[in-house]
């Protein structure tokens, strides 16, 4: 499996140690804030068992986000195929960083690494990224790294109940847009 290594962070398969500290962020309400309920160890480390299947199967996905200062799990980031369904289709970039690691710049660099991975290796030709529109922080890193937002291509999400998360914004950034 592919790693990705930025200046500060590696981007790694997962491992059976990163099991406890991802169902801890998973647990945290702030962390889902915008995701919905806090996820049980059980939902963490069956979603940790898909990541490492759909990665397997397609040569990309969601890798454990470390760093290479200290080691310290920080989260994940990473592209995903979207999900059937949703009133677009194509790759996505994300991230999911324990609240410790918020306001350090780590989803930028992430989210870029991922964005560089994307369309040099992969050659896709474009990359999308959602969220909620009141995820104000995410939609900041989608802007710093490169993404737009047209306000048209706003959606519904299908696969949520009606509330708050409903609603989501759509970045796109094109192969050969970035700075």
């Amino acid at each position: 499996m592919t790693e990705l290594r930025t200046d500060r962070l590696l981007l790694r398969p997962w491992r059976d140690h990163d099991l406890g500290p991802w169902a801890a962020m998973n647990s945290d309400p702030e962390v889902r804030e915008h995701l919905g309920e806090p996820l049980t160890r059980k939902q963490s480390d069956d979603e940790v068992a898909r990541m490492r299947a759909e990665f397997d199967a397609r040569g990309f996905g969601w890798w454990a986000l470390e760093s290479r200062a200290t080691g310290e799990f920080l989260g994940r980031a990473g592209l995903d195929a979207v999900d059937g369904g949703m009133p677009f289709a194509g790759v996505d970039v994300g991230w999911r960083l324990v609240r410790s690691a918020w306001g350090h710049g780590y989803a930028t660099e992430a989210g870029l690494a991922c964005l560089a991975f994307g369309f040099e290796s992969l050659g896709l030709p474009e990359i999308l990224a959602s969220t909620t529109v009141g995820n104000l922080r995410s939609q900041a890193v989608m802007r710093r790294i490169g993404m737009t937002r047209n306000p048209a291509d706003d959606f519904e999400d299908p696969s949520v109940p009606e509330g708050p998360l409903r609603r989501c914004v759509l970045y796109r950034t094109r192969a050969g847009s970035r700075r």
